[in-house]
């Protein structure tokens, strides 16, 4: 792979709902080793936009290349084998309730038999001491934890295998502002420990400046706006202003049902 060649490589990504078009032609990149974060109000596509990435959803024109290979006309087999190198962290959290937290941690790699049953747990020990876990949380079920805690096992089980690609939804969504800046904190040790490059969705500005080297702006299915993090106070657009400070006049209008 050249060294210029993009982790991730978008180009010209459509993606309708019926007669609702979600994406319009998005283009973005994320390098190698780099933390991209991607802003916008809800329903803006950016879920559907990592959804495409990950395989879940199938555009219906565009590209979706990683290490500068086309995923999207992958066959399965090949597919699977890509996402092999990626971890996710949900928005939710999404722990299974009824399997104890070091299951979670190495879900991925008991379900692909990677690893037996004893290595998968000191693995799961090693990866939640990562995210400040000690190891006796192995043995709870995620109902006993906190909601902080849950999504530091989720960040857990996302560097289980030491991916590649890191693909983080709404982090901080549903955590106090102190939880939510010590998740951002690990979210930036914890993609540099493993050296992966990340792309991030988030509405969260505290969180966007902390984890991002670069930030996109979504909007009506495009990006409208990337560029440094410190280059998003004087972006000089007037959507990316009306966003980053939440302010409900400007050219940005929300839907409101009476």
């Amino acid at each position: 792979m050249a060294d210029d060649t993009p982790k991730i490589r978008m180009r010209d990504l459509h993606k309708s709902f019926g007669t609702k078009q979600v994406l319009r032609g998005l283009d973005l990149d994320v390098g190698v080793g780099e933390s991209v974060v991607v802003i916008g109000g809800s329903g803006t596509g950016k879920s559907v936009m990592l959804k495409c990435v990950l395989g879940l959803m199938r555009p219906e024109q565009g590209s979706v290349e990683i290490d500068g290979q086309e995923v999207l006309t992958m066959a399965a087999d090949e597919r699977e084998e890509v996402n092999r190198h990626m971890g996710m962290l949900f928005q939710g959290g999404a722990l299974f309730d009824s399997l104890p937290v070091w299951e979670n941690v190495a879900f991925g790699l008991l379900a692909q038999k990677r690893v037996g049953r004893p290595e998968a747990k000191e693995i799961a020990v090693s990866k939640l001491a990562q995210v400040g876990l000690g190891p006796e949380v192995g043995d709870l079920f995620p109902a006993e934890l906190s909601g902080g805690m849950q999504k530091r096992v989720g960040l857990a089980r996302a560097i289980a295998a030491d991916p590649d690609i890191i693909f983080f939804d709404e982090p901080t969504t549903g955590l106090d502002p102190i939880m939510a800046d010590v998740i951002n904190d690990l979210i930036v040790k914890t993609t540099r420990e493993v050296g992966a490059s990340a792309l991030s969705i988030t509405h969260d500005m505290a969180s966007a400046r902390k984890i991002a080297n670069r930030i996109a702006m979504l909007y009506e299915g495009r990006i409208i706006w990337q560029g440094p993090v410190a280059d998003i106070d004087h972006a000089g657009n007037e959507y990316v202003d009306q966003f980053i400070h939440g302010r409900a006049e400007g050219p940005i209008k929300m839907a409101v049902r009476a």
